[in-house]
């Protein structure tokens, strides 16, 4: 049984291998209730294996995870009961109607019939589809079956809800006011949210963030703590000879990284370095731009590049192993 001390999520050595894959390795994470824990990487570093464990949907190889208390291998049925959970794929019955959609998914998690119409239309209405309750969802639009698969994941106010990529497909507005009910319910019932994301300005709202690279922590703590890592400015420099400006920085004890004719360094103070840079660097510059430090640059501090290039250089194999295990014997 859970204790209002115990974390909502924790997890030791969790790994799941495919082959001589290893798509999350020795993963070690405590979330505390009434967070909003962010999972942020790039596609194909471990995020959807990891919540596909968490949600009892993928076995781990090795180590454990608890959920709301209950053991996702020896209490598979008390987590299943304790979560909501929004997937990237699709899982929307294309013949039934928004609300029967809704009003299917509180049968299975044993709502009572007399709190079903309410709790149904404040669902809809959270996502903007309260006109639309009636429709069937084959004429529904990717964004417009994203908020009803949102909907239905916080039906039932769970105790702990899992998003993932949760605003895939969705428009800006739509993307707000599904961050601000998140929020909204976070504050009002103390639900623990769970997200991955591959979207920086949406790890910005999570309370904590672990940035997860080849299956594996790298690190972890709130957005800002993150971000002080990279330092107090990142400056950006255009010029037709990038080797010589990170040379140059070199002679100045200067760590920079460039990238065609960009190079990027971290500075204490980058409106005093700028114009000193102007002034001594031999060569010419065509343009400086500065800016504080973003969660890409922690991720690109950590592992050496972007998100962007870590999943244009991925591939779907992680994914597909998943899929092929989930199906065969992954369920239980």
């Amino acid at each position: 049984m859970a204790h209002a001390q115990d974390p909502a999520i924790l997890t030791e050595n969790l790994t799941r291998r495919f082959g001589d894959l290893v798509a999350v390795d020795h993963m070690d994470l405590s979330v505390g209730h009434g967070q909003v824990f962010g999972f942020l990487g790039p596609n194909g570093a471990g995020k959807t294996t990891a919540i596909a464990m968490l949600t009892t949907l993928l076995r781990p190889t090795e180590g454990r995870a608890l959920v709301a208390g209950h053991d996702v291998e020896r209490d598979a049925a008390g987590v299943r009961r304790a979560i909501g959970i929004v997937f990237q794929e699709p899982s929307l019955d294309e013949r039934l109607t928004a609300r029967e959609n809704l009003e299917f998914h509180a049968v299975l998690y044993g709502m009572p019939r007399a709190e079903r119409p309410q709790r149904i239309g404040e669902a809809l209405r959270l996502v903007d589809l309260d006109d639309r309750a009636d429709h069937i969802v084959e004429k529904f639009s990717g964004g417009m079956r994203r908020r009803l698969e949102i909907a239905r994941g916080l039906l039932h106010v769970p105790a702990v809800l899992f998003l993932d990529e949760p605003t895939l497909g969705l428009d800006p507005q739509s993307r707000r006011s599904v961050w601000q009910h998140i929020r909204t319910l976070r504050e009002t019932t103390g639900v623990t949210v769970f997200m991955t994301t591959h979207y920086m300005e949406e790890a910005e709202f999570c309370d904590r963030i672990a940035i997860i690279d080849h299956g594996r922590i790298v690190a972890l703590d709130t957005p800002e703590g993150l971000k002080n890592l990279v330092g107090g400015d990142v400056v950006v420099l255009t010029t037709p000879d990038a080797q010589a400006m990170v040379d140059y920085l070199g002679t100045q004890s200067l760590d920079a990284t460039m990238r065609d004719s960009e190079v990027r360094v971290e500075v204490d103070d980058g409106a005093r370095f700028i114009p000193r840079v102007v002034r001594g660097f031999p060569g010419e510059i065509d343009g400086a731009s500065l800016r504080r430090p973003t969660l890409d640059d922690v991720f690109l501090k950590l592992t050496g590049r972007t998100i962007r290039e870590s999943e244009l250089n991925a591939g779907d194999v992680s994914r597909s192993r998943m899929r092929r295990s989930m199906g065969s014997r992954g369920r239980r």
